[in-house]
C-alpha cells in the first residue's frame, strides 16, 4: 500500500514518467488494473473521485444569516426599542415583517439549490475501467490512483490520465484552455516541463501582480496544460481515437479540482442592490437620530420633561422606519427569480436578480457562449478557384443552393443561396416550404464534399457527433446539400491516419462493385494545405459553372458516374501561389484551412478545393449585443482563441470593426493594474486569456468603477465568474465548477436570457425605488402631522387604532402592489444605474417631500376647518383620518411611475395594485360606516358631499405629481447620454444618438 500523501501525482511530474514507471509507482498491472479488494481499500483512503463542496451549513445556520442584513438588524433594533417603550403592536407588526422578510428569501434560496442539485444529478458520468482483467462500467466516482480507464469517442475523461496505448486520438480541451480546436494526443514522455511553483513563490507572484492566490495558483496549475500531449484532463472530451489512461489524479487532486479549490478562495463582491440598502439603512438610521434630536430640543425650550420628549421622539423614530421596505425588496426580487426560471434561468443569489440591472460591461467567453463549441464549414474554394461562403444560420432543415455572383473587385465569388439565378427555367428548383426536390449544385462542390465524407472517420447519430468537429462539419454540411455519403459504396483497403508530422489524412479505397486491384483503387485525402499540394500534379476545373447535376436522394449513383476527373490542368507554381494565396486569406478570417484532392495514385493526385471551417455564433447573439450597446453596456469578448478567429466571430456579432483595439492574454499580464485600467475601456476583444488574464481582466473593469457580469462555461472561467460582480454559467455545456462559482445558471444556453435578465432587473429597481418613495412620503407626512400637532399643543387629529390603520396601509396592499408593476417596455434600452448611486437619489427625494407637504398642508386645513367650534368630535377625527387616507391611496397611484404619466401608463397595467386599492377604499368605507368598527375607530359616518370634497383635495398630489411628469417629459433631456459617456465608452461603431435617449 502505498502512502497517503504520495498517492496522487502532479500531472507535469507524470508527464515526463514513462507509463511502465507510473505502473510501479501506483503498483497496478497495465493488463489487468487494480483487483477489486485493492480498489475498495484505496476508495476508503483516499475517497470518491469528487469535487468536494464545503460542507452545507445547517438549514437553522443558513436561516440565521438571513439576519444579517443591516436593514434587518436596524429593524430589529426598531423591535426592541417599541418593547421597552411598551409599545406592543408596533413591536409585533416589526417581527412580523422581518420573519416575512428572512423566510421567503431563505425558501427562494433553498428553491434554487435544489434545482441546481438536481442539473448535476441528470447525467451523472460514467467510465469504463480494467479491473481484474475485464472492462466494467461504473460511475466515475468510484475511480481510484492507480485505475486503468479505456476511452473511446464520446468519452468525458473522468479523472487526470497518463495516456498510453493510443490510436489516433484527440481531444477537446476547450472547457481548460478555451480553445476549439482539437488536440492531437501522444503516448511519449516529454524531455522537459515547467515545474509546479511552490506557495512562496505563488505568495510572491501574488503580490507582484496584484491578484489573488487563488488566481495565479490556479493559472500556474493550468498553464501549459495545452503542452502536456501525454496527460488528458478531467472534463475533457475524446473527439476521436482510442486510448487508455492511467489515473494519476482524482477529484481535488486533479487539474480540475485545484481551480475548483482556488475557486473557493475568491470572494463574491456584495451587490449594488445590497449596498445601496446598506446607505438607505445608515440613511433612516440617520434621520431617526435627527427626529430625536429635534423633538428634544424644540420640548427642552418649550418646558417639557426630558423623558416625555425622549419617549415622544423615539417612537416617532421607530415609526420612521419603514419596516415593510425588506418585504417588498425581498417580495419583488423572489417574483423577479420566479419569473426568470421561467425564462430558464436559475437565479443562486437573490440580489443578483436586480444586479443586472447596474451592469456596465459584459465579459464574455467566446466558445460555448457566444459561440455554438461546434465546428461548421464557412468557405469553399474549389479547384478553379469559386467562392463559395455558406450561411452560418441555416439549420438541418433549411435547403441552402448555390449561385455565382461577381463583388465589386471583379472577382467570382459562390454564394449559398440559390442557384436558381443560373440553371434554366425549366428545371429550376421550387421551394414548397419543405425539402426542394430534385436538388443542383455545381459539380465543383459536389466532388469536395464527397471527397471530405469518403475521407472521414465521423458520424453523426440524431444530434450527436460522435469524432473530430471537423469531420463532422463536412458531414453535416453535406447532409444540410443532400449530397449523398459515398462511404456506403466504396470499401476502404487502408487508412493514413493524420498526424503532426503528415499533417493530412489520406484513405486508399475501392468501389463496390470493383475488385480490389490496386489499378482500380482511388485515394481521397484532406490536410494541410501544402502537404496536399506537395502530391498534386493537377488541378480540377469546372470551365461551365452553370452546369448543375441533378443530386435528388433517390440518386445513389457512384461518383465517376457524375462527373469525370478530365476536367483537369496542370498544377503550376504559380496556379499553387495562387492556392496558397487564397488560403492565406481564409486563415487570416480566423478560419481552420483544409485542402482536399483525389487520385488513382497518392502522389500524383488531382486537387479539388480548400474549405474554410469556424465554431459560428450562436444564433441571436448579434441581435442581443446590438441592443445592449445601445443602451450603454459594454460587450467585451475574452477567448482562449488566437486573434484572427476572434475578430471574426466579433466582426460576425457587430462587436468588432476592423481599427477596435484587441489585446493578447500576454500583453495584459505584462500592463501594470494602473496601466490597463487607463485602456481597458478601450478594449474590444481579449485573445489569447487564460484565466488569470481573465480575472484581471474584471478587476480592471471594476476598478473603473463599473459593474461587470462574466459569462463562461468552462473551468477557465470559474475564477473570473466568482470575482466579478454577477457571474453567469451555461447550464447545459457548463462544467460544474462554472456553475458553482455563478450567481445566475442558463438552463437553455441563451446568450439572450441576459437581455431578459437585465430587463427585470432594471425593472426591479425601478419597482423597489417607487415603493420606499411612496413609504417615506406617507411616513414623513404622518409624522410630521403628528410631530407638529405635539409640537404645538394641539389636539391630536388621529386616535392610535387610526394611526395603527394608516401604518397597516403604508406597509401593507398597496405598498406591496408597486413591487409587482410589470416592466416598461423601453426599460432595457435605458442606460445602467451607477452603482454608487443611492435608492434616495434628488429626484426621488424632491417628488417625496412635495407629496409629503401637500398631504399633510391638506390634512391639517380639513383638520382645522373642522375645528372651527374649538371641540374635537367624531366628525373631526373621521373626516382628518379619511382625508389622509385617500391622499395615501392618490399617492400611491403617483409612484406607480416616477417619470411616465399614469395615463399613458394605463390605470389597469398592474391588476393587484388596483385589487389592492379597491380593497383599502372598502375596508375604509367599512371603518366609516359600520358600526362595530365605529365604535373601535371612534368614527362615523360622512356624507356624499364631505366624501366628494375630500376625493377633490386629495387628488391633488396625484394631479401635482402629473404636471411634474408632463413638465420633465417635455423638457429636452440630455442627462443619459452624459450619464453613460461618463463612464462607459461605446465601441467605435456603436455611438449613441438621439434616437437612444
Amino acid at each position: 500500500m502505498i502512502s497517503h500523501h504520495r498517492i496522487h501525482m502532479n500531472a507535469r511530474d507524470a508527464a515526463v514518467k514513462s507509463i511502465e514507471e507510473l505502473a510501479q509507482y501506483f503498483k497496478v498491472d497495465l493488463q489487468n488494473g487494480l483487483d477489486h479488494t485493492e480498489a475498495q481499500l484505496r476508495l476508503q483512503l483516499y475517497g470518491s473521485n469528487e469535487l468536494k463542496h464545503p460542507d452545507p451549513d445547517p438549514l437553522y445556520k443558513k436561516y440565521l444569516e438571513q439576519f444579517k442584513e443591516p436593514m434587518i438588524l436596524l429593524l430589529l433594533a426598531s423591535a426592541c426599542i417599541s418593547f421597552i417603550l411598551k409599545q406592543y403592536d408596533d413591536t409585533i407588526s416589526i417581527t412580523v415583517a422581518v420573519l416575512i422578510v428572512v423566510t421567503v428569501a431563505f425558501i427562494q434560496g433553498y428553491r434554487s439549490e435544489k434545482v441546481l442539485e438536481a442539473l448535476q444529478k441528470l447525467m451523472p458520468p460514467k467510465c469504463s475501467c480494467l479491473r481484474n482483467g475485464e472492462v466494467h462500467t461504473f460511475l466515475a466516482s468510484y475511480l481510484v490512483p492507480g485505475d486503468i480507464v479505456c476511452l473511446s469517442v464520446g468519452d468525458r475523461i473522468p479523472a487526470d490520465l497518463r495516456l498510453f496505448d493510443l490510436v489516433e486520438l484527440r481531444m477537446d480541451e476547450s472547457s481548460l484552455t478555451g480553445e476549439t480546436e482539437a488536440v492531437a494526443k501522444s503516448s511519449e514522455i516529454l524531455t522537459s516541463h515547467s515545474p509546479s511553483s511552490t506557495v512562496s513563490e505563488l505568495m510572491k507572484f501574488s503580490s507582484t501582480q496584484n491578484v489573488s492566490l487563488g488566481d495565479s495558483e490556479a493559472v500556474d496549475r493550468l498553464r501549459g496544460c495545452h503542452d502536456l500531449k501525454n496527460i488528458g484532463f478531467m472534463g475533457t472530451l475524446v473527439c476521436s481515437g482510442t486510448a487508455k489512461g492511467l489515473v494519476i489524479g482524482t477529484g481535488e487532486h486533479s487539474e480540475f479540482g485545484e481551480v475548483f479549490r482556488m475557486m473557493h478562495l475568491e470572494e463574491a463582491p456584495r451587490t449594488p442592490l445590497q449596498k445601496s440598502m446598506d446607505k438607505l439603512g445608515k440613511h433612516l438610521s440617520a434621520i431617526s437620530l435627527i427626529i430625536i434630536s429635534s423633538i428634544v430640543t424644540i420640548g427642552l425650550f418649550q418646558g417639557r420633561h426630558i423623558l416625555e420628549l425622549l419617549n415622544i421622539g423615539v417612537s416617532l423614530a421607530v415609526a420612521a422606519i419603514p419596516e415593510g421596505l425588506p418585504i417588498v425588496v425581498t417580495v419583488t426580487l423572489a417574483i423577479g427569480q420566479m419569473r426568470m426560471a421561467a425564462r430558464n434561468a436559475i437565479v443562486r443569489r437573490l440580489p443578483a436578480v436586480e444586479t443586472l440591472g447596474c451592469v456596465n460591461v459584459v465579459c464574455s467567453d467566446k466558445t460555448g457562449t457566444m459561440t455554438k463549441n461546434e465546428m461548421t464549414v464557412s468557405h469553399v474554394v474549389t479547384g478553379s478557384l469559386e467562392r463559395f461562403t455558406v450561411p452560418l444560420e441555416y439549420s438541418c432543415d433549411s435547403t441552402p443552393s448555390v449561385r455565382l455572383s461577381t463583388d465589386n473587385s471583379g472577382d467570382d465569388k459562390m454564394t449559398l443561396n440559390n442557384i436558381g439565378n443560373h440553371i434554366p427555367t425549366h428545371i429550376r428548383s421550387v421551394s414548397s416550404g419543405e425539402l426542394r426536390t430534385p436538388y443542383y449544385y455545381p459539380p465543383a462542390l459536389d466532388s469536395i464534399l464527397q471527397i471530405g465524407c469518403l475521407c472521414n472517420n465521423a458520424t453523426i447519430r440524431g444530434d450527436q457527433l460522435f469524432g473530430q468537429p471537423t469531420e463532422g462539419a463536412i458531414l453535416k454540411l453535406a447532409s444540410q446539400l443532400h449530397v449523398p455519403d459515398e462511404r456506403a459504396y466504396y470499401t476502404r483497403l487502408q487508412e493514413w491516419p493524420f498526424s503532426s508530422e503528415s499533417k493530412l489524412m489520406m484513405v486508399k479505397c475501392v468501389r463496390n462493385n470493383q475488385s480490389s486491384t490496386s489499378e482500380e483503387a482511388v485515394y481521397f485525402a484532406k490536410g494541410a494545405v501544402d502537404q496536399i499540394l506537395n502530391r498534386c500534379t493537377f488541378s480540377s476545373i469546372f470551365n461551365n459553372p452553370a452546369t448543375s447535376i441533378p443530386l435528388s436522394p433517390s440518386d445513389h449513383s457512384p461518383m465517376s458516374n457524375r462527373y469525370s476527373d478530365n476536367c483537369v490542368k496542370p498544377l503550376n507554381s504559380e496556379i499553387k501561389k495562387q492556392i496558397c494565396n487564397e488560403a492565406s486569406a481564409l486563415g487570416n478570417l480566423g478560419l481552420r484551412v483544409l485542402a482536399l484532392a483525389k487520385g488513382t495514385h497518392s502522389g500524383q493526385m488531382v486537387f479539388h478545393g480548400l474549405i474554410g471551417l469556424i465554431d459560428p455564433p450562436r444564433p441571436g447573439v448579434e441581435a442581443c449585443i446590438r441592443i445592449l450597446c445601445e443602451s450603454g453596456v459594454r460587450v467585451v469578448m475574452i477567448t482562449g482563441d488566437a486573434k484572427e478567429t476572434a475578430c471574426t466571430i466579433g466582426s460576425r456579432l457587430s462587436l468588432y470593426r476592423p481599427g477596435d483595439l484587441c489585446l493578447s492574454g500576454e500583453e495584459v499580464e505584462q500592463l501594470s493594474a494602473e496601466r490597463l485600467k487607463s485602456i481597458v475601456r478601450n478594449v474590444t476583444v481579449f485573445y489569447r486569456s487564460g484565466p488569470k488574464h481573465k480575472c484581471k481582466i474584471v478587476k480592471a473593469f471594476q476598478q473603473c468603477d463599473l459593474v461587470v457580469a462574466m459569462t463562461g462555461d468552462g473551468v477557465n472561467d470559474a475564477i473570473a465568474l466568482k470575482s466579478s460582480d454577477i457571474g453567469i454559467a451555461m447550464g447545459r455545456t457548463g462544467t460544474d465548477v462554472c456553475r458553482e462559482a455563478s450567481d445566475i445558471v442558463l438552463l437553455d444556453d441563451n446568450f439572450a436570457t441576459i437581455l431578459a435578465a437585465m430587463e427585470e432587473g432594471k425593472a426591479l429597481f425601478h419597482n423597489i425605488k417607487n415603493f420606499i418613495g411612496f413609504q417615506l412620503s406617507t411616513s414623513i407626512a404622518a409624522l410630521s402631522l403628528i410631530a407638529l400637532s405635539t409640537l404645538f399643543s394641539l389636539p391630536t387629529p388621529l386616535n392610535p387604532m387610526q394611526i395603527l390603520f394608516i401604518n397597516i396601509l403604508m406597509d401593507g396592499p398597496p405598498a406591496q402592489s408597486l413591487g409587482v408593476e410589470p416592466p416598461d417596455p423601453h426599460v432595457v434600452r435605458q442606460p445602467p444605474r451607477r452603482a454608487k448611486d443611492s435608492i434616495l437619489d434628488g429626484r426621488l427625494m424632491f417628488n417625496v417631500l412635495t407629496a409629503s407637504s401637500l398631504i399633510v398642508a391638506g390634512t391639517l386645513w380639513i383638520f382645522y376647518r373642522e375645528l372651527s367650534d374649538g371641540k374635537v368630535t367624531p366628525h373631526d377625527t373621521t373626516m382628518t383620518f379619511t382625508c389622509f387616507v385617500l391622499f395615501d391611496m392618490f399617492n400611491a397611484l403617483s409612484f406607480r411611475s416616477q417619470s411616465k404619466s399614469i395615463f399613458s401608463l394605463g390605470f389597469l397595467t398592474n391588476r393587484v395594485f388596483v385589487l389592492a386599492v379597491g380593497l383599502s377604499l372598502f375596508g375604509q368605507l367599512l371603518v366609516i360606516y359600520f358600526p362595530p368598527l365605529q365604535a373601535v375607530f371612534q368614527t362615523e359616518a360622512l356624507t356624499l358631499k364631505d366624501l366628494g370634497m375630500l376625493v377633490c383635495l386629495t387628488s391633488s398630489v396625484f394631479f401635482v405629481s402629473e404636471l411634474r411628469k408632463l413638465i420633465h417629459i417635455r423638457k429636452p433631456v440630455r442627462h443619459w447620454t452624459t450619464h453613460l459617456l461618463s463612464y462607459v465608452k461605446l465601441p467605435k461603431h456603436m455611438k449613441m444618438d438621439d434616437n437612444m435617449v
